[in-house]
């Protein structure tokens, strides 16, 4: 079983995942909408490789962004006398200072950081059959502390190697030092992924995306394909989206229909496969399918976002529908073979 987290193993983009995981879903929707397509990437690989985390340390993590958003306020209004007087008031002088530290540093991002919660042993496991150059440049970052254990546990042979590149080493391209980073994160969170519990996993994921707005989610999800097809292949099975009303039986498109508006379905049907719609029209009555042919007809070209807006609506009544134990979708894999829908 995956060991629970605490606060003082997590780093700043690590908190920023247990924070998103807090706020569920719909909230943590609108905060990635807020943010540029490399964070939104990211975070949502970091929460999907989150393990569990302890109870205290989620409140403390929590308590830690409601006193930075005030730092970071006080200091947009006043700078950073005003900032420390306010905060001095109420959180005494050494937390005041302390939180506007942490602002200050949170402002640059520091290579490697999510390595400093891990243990020596696993790093060394993890690099040791990398290229010296990026072995020595992983450790160029590290403390000398943590360098010196992994040194030492490295092959003999390979030891003086490194402490040679690390010497001679001249100032690294921030590309360079980011996609070195990139790689290994990816590698050990590949590894370290179990455990998911409420503050993550890949079920938390698929639920955020599943609130965020269609061309959002479309983006994050390409890119994800490019960079972890597994990891996207997971989040897709576990995701419903509108391609994915075909899974949903008669009596559970019944049900939506009667609490969607004519409009909203015309427009939903704009891009929905032969099959899809199909199935949708053929769930209505003789007369209200000549009216949505008609309305489709008559609306003439229509924005992909709208469009988009409407199908998310549909979703959105089947997945209320599917949480009350109204309807059943079926979200195996393949054609559905034997299984029943209810």
């Amino acid at each position: 079983m995956a060991k629970a987290l605490k606060d003082r193993e997590l780093d700043g983009r690590t908190k920023a995942a247990v924070f998103l995981a807090c706020l569920g879903p719909k909230n943590a929707s609108k905060v990635l909408a807020k943010l540029s397509e490399d964070e939104i990437e990211q975070l949502t690989l970091d929460l999907s490789s989150l393990g569990s985390v302890e109870p205290e340390t989620r409140e403390k993590v929590v308590e830690e962004f409601h006193q930075m958003y005030l730092a970071n306020r006080y200091v947009t209004a006043g700078g950073v006398d005003y900032a420390r007087n306010l905060l001095e008031g109420a959180l005494g002088p050494e937390r005041a200072m302390e939180v506007l530290t942490k602002l200050q540093s949170s402002l640059t991002e520091v290579p490697f950081e999510f390595l400093k919660r891990a243990d020596p042993s696993q790093i060394c496991t993890f690099i040791q059959d990398e290229h010296p150059q990026t072995i020595s440049l992983i450790l160029a970052h590290l403390s000398p502390k943590i360098s010196s254990i992994v040194l030492s546990a490295l092959p003999q042979d390979l030891r003086a190697e490194i402490i040679v590149r690390i010497a001679s080493m001249d100032r690294t391209p921030p590309e360079i030092v980011r996609e070195v980073e990139r790689v290994l994160e990816r590698k050990m969170a590949s590894v370290f992924s179990q455990g998911f519990t409420f503050a993550g996993g890949v079920k938390e994921v698929a639920e955020i995306l599943n609130n965020i707005d269609r061309g959002s989610e479309k983006s994050i999800m390409a890119s994800l394909s490019e960079r972890d097809p597994e990891l996207a292949e997971e989040i897709a099975r576990l995701m419903f989206t509108f391609d994915d009303l075909i899974k949903v039986d008669n009596s559970g498109i019944q049900k939506a229909l009667r609490e969607i508006d004519q409009r909203d379905l015309a427009l939903a049907l704009k891009t929905a496969s032969e099959e899809l719609a199909n199935k949708i029209l053929n769930n209505m009555s003789e007369r209200a399918r000549t009216m949505i042919r008609e309305e489709m007809e008559y609306m003439g070209p229509v924005k992909l976002k709208n469009v988009e807006e409407a199908q998310q609506k549909m979703v959105n009544i089947i997945r209320r529908l599917e949480e009350a134990g109204e309807i059943v979708i079926n979200r195996g894999g393949g054609g559905g073979g034997d299984e029943i829908i209810v």
